[in-house]
């Protein structure tokens, strides 16, 4: 069954406002060519295409836009953003749609969300990404414990995934502590969970 949309809904203009407010994306130009869905290499995944999602949000459609799992599944490579031809970065309105959907609950692919933690957890402790723990993270929060072991020989025996996370020169790693604190306390502030 294809999915409808009531236009006879009121147009919600607050959700409007807001996407263009924190993206800083003047959204209303998009004519709809087709250009961000065509070139996107996440699309076959989503349930909604990146046109559609842009249109979702110009008619004011938070429930869908934010209910979509097409917001978590983007790659956020940037090619849509890269083949607008209004200039609209429209990765960062998909970010934006993500952190909206995520303040108000609605994680529709929660494997991404705990994907996403298990690696700022490890940026935060190291500074940078460690492969092996990451991975470890995300299969403990996920409880996919045997997901890909098959893989791991392989990328083992090419040194792709370090035992040890990769240490960075002139405190380095405290300087990307101290940015996580600045982003824990400004998030405690407006009542998002780190």
């Amino acid at each position: 069954m294809k999915d409808t949309i009531d236009l006879g809904k009121k147009r919600d203009d607050a959700f409007i406002t807001e996407v263009e407010a924190h993206s800083g994306q003047k959204f209303s130009t998009c004519y709809q060519c087709g250009n961000c869905t065509a070139g996107c290499p996440a699309g076959f995944a989503y349930d909604r295409q990146v046109n559609q999602i842009m249109r979702g949000v110009q008619l004011g459609l938070r429930d869908k836009v934010l209910n979509s799992r097409s917001i978590w599944m983007c790659l956020s490579c940037s090619t849509c953003s890269l083949r607008c031809p209004n200039n609209i970065d429209v990765a960062t309105v998909m970010e934006t749609l993500r952190h909206m959907a995520r303040k108000e609950k609605r994680v529709a692919v929660p494997k991404v969300e705990k994907f996403w933690f298990s690696f700022l957890d490890t940026v935060r402790a190291f500074g940078r990404s460690w492969e092996i723990g990451t991975m470890a993270l995300y299969m403990l929060r996920s409880l996919r414990v045997f997901t890909d072991l098959d893989l791991a020989p392989e990328a083992l025996k090419k040194q792709k995934l370090p035992f040890k996370p990769h240490s960075i020169p002139d405190g380095g790693a405290a300087a990307v502590t101290r940015i996580f604190k600045r982003y824990r306390e400004r998030a405690k502030r407006e009542g998002v969970r780190p």
